[in-house]
């Protein structure tokens, strides 16, 4: 199945999955023209690629149902995935490359490399288990364990937790995310949430952060015995 795939076959499969992934709801269907939003890419290119991809037996379109990826398009969008988290964690680690901006250099440098290269700068990088965003890094079957964490918009008050990752690679976001010291690994507590879709209240050590919902549906997290 691979060799019958291109570059641009394996990025279609990656952002889907990724757009499925950062879905707070309970769906594991993505529309067509949520996808072309994603992609910004007209909806009949959508439409084409994605039939491509259903002849493969890798995706599952039905009319007004939506678009569902197969376990053997999950499997070929987290091989994808796993080079480019590969090639951030290299940028970051080796090169020195700020995590807030190195997605893009990561899906440039990554689609050229062959396999023996990913696997060397996997070893360099000490074998990581995550990216610098966090985020699982799947291994080279394309497998990826069940997730233990949830969004954060998810979590309700009381709860003690650990950001997990973050959802987003737009460098403005992450770099707010920063400033409010919501990284990867960070503990804190969930003070107050307010009903409706409202403002959660935050306290990281003896400091308080205050963050709207659409940010709390862009950071993951476990919560905490």
């Amino acid at each position: 199945m691979s060799s019958d795939l291109s570059s641009k076959m394996r990025a279609y499969m990656a952002e889907i999955y990724r757009l499925v992934d950062r879905q707070p709801q309970e769906s594991d269907n993505v529309t067509s023209s949520q996808l072309a939003d994603w992609l910004f890419v007209s909806p009949p290119a959508v439409n084409r690629m994605v039939n491509r991809l259903s002849d493969l037996g890798l995706l599952v379109h039905q009319p007004y149902q939506g678009i569902t990826i197969t376990d053997e398009g999950r499997r070929e969008a987290l091989k994808y995935i796993r080079r480019q988290r590969i090639a951030e964690s290299f940028l970051v680690q080796v090169m020195d490359i700020n995590w807030l901006t190195v997605h893009e250099e990561a899906l440039r440098l990554s689609d050229g490399l062959s396999d023996a290269v990913i696997q060397r700068m996997f070893e360099m990088t000490g074998e990581p288990t995550t990216c610098p965003h966090g985020e699982p890094i799947p291994d080279a079957d394309g497998t990826l364990p069940a997730a233990s964490d949830v969004f954060l918009s998810q979590i309700d008050a009381g709860a003690r937790i650990r950001i997990s990752r973050l959802i987003t690679r737009e460098s403005d976001r992450l770099q707010y995310i920063e400033a409010l010291g919501l990284v990867p690994d960070q503990v804190c507590e969930v003070i107050h949430v307010a009903p409706f879709d409202g403002p959660m209240q935050l306290k990281l050590g003896r400091e308080f952060r205050i963050i709207g919902n659409s940010l709390a549906q862009l950071i993951r997290a476990e919560v905490l015995e």
